[in-house]
């Protein structure tokens, strides 16, 4: 159903709900606003990372995956930024943060959100690899987190509901339909709102803006990378959108890239390790 055809109703409840619904960490909002000054010290990102214990050791644990570190092992925050890097670090305390938001105490609610972050974050790791194997190694880590975060208007969709149906206002959305319509019409522009009230860089806002649009930019390298993980989720079933008859080798995300066959296995079997992981 098109955008018009969403209630109107439902369209403003949702909108008007506040922009501090609990999406973002503080402490990891703290964490990205530093970086994006670019004046810390390893000891300040340390730091503020340690100022909420629970978020850090969630964050020690994903470092420690196989899907961050490999065999390498650290035991500190302060030992993970100094083998990792602060942007790397930074982004692992946004998805520890992300991870922990995609939880509802509503079953129907749940698991929506379990879906939702499992397709996040799996476009993020996909994301990364890339990257890395698209000549973009120099800005992996700020791919991997506008990938992390590309659909973050979902996740403030679902909060708003459940806000919602605890306030007595609504009593049931749970109808997929209408969930995945109010997803279509909403979740870029919500997103779009999200980040830029929360002064996130342009080039993560941007991804987010134009993620769906059919005319894109397609020197934005980052913007071409997210899009084709997004449609690669898609196609092996990560998230609650599936496309398996999706042509990835036909899309002008893989003409921009120069991606073939071979890359696009290999990215398919790192975006369903990618479910498996467990922090």
């Amino acid at each position: 159903m098109s955008q018009v055809a969403l209630p109107e109703t439902v369209r403003k409840l949702l909108a008007s709900q506040p922009i501090e619904l609990p999406i973002f960490h503080p402490v990891a909002l703290k964490l990205q606003r530093m970086l994006s000054d670019y004046d810390f010290t390893v000891d300040e990102v340390a730091q503020i990372a340690n100022e909420d214990q629970s978020l850090a050791s969630q964050m020690l644990k994903m470092a420690n995956s196989p899907m961050y570190m490999g065999r390498t092992k650290v035991a500190t925050i302060k030992e993970a930024v100094i083998r990792l890097g602060a942007q790397q670090v930074i982004n692992i305390a946004i998805a520890a943060s992300q991870a922990s938001a995609h939880a509802s105490e509503n079953p129907a609610l749940n698991s929506y959100m379990k879906e939702l972050w499992l397709h996040s974050h799996g476009a993020a790791l996909g994301a990364r690899w890339l990257a890395h194997n698209c000549g973009m190694r120099g800005i992996a880590d700020e791919i991997y987190l506008a990938a992390l975060l590309h659909d973050v208007g979902k996740l403030y969709l679902v909060k708003a509901i459940e806000r919602l149906v605890k306030a007595g206002v609504i009593s049931s959305l749970f109808d997929d339909d209408l969930i995945m319509e109010i997803f279509e019409a909403m979740h870029v522009e919500q997103g779009y709102r999200l980040m830029q009230h929360w002064n996130f860089p342009s080039m993560y806002c941007d991804v987010i803006r134009d993620h769906h649009m059919e005319e894109w930019d397609p020197v934005n390298k980052m913007l071409a990378i997210v899009r084709f993980v997004n449609h690669t989720c898609h196609r092996v079933g990560l998230g609650l959108k599936k496309e398996p008859d999706l042509a990835l080798q036909l899309t002008l995300e893989a003409e921009v890239l120069d991606i073939g066959e071979l890359q696009i296995a290999e990215l398919e079997s790192l975006l369903l390790e990618s479910r498996d992981a467990e922090f």
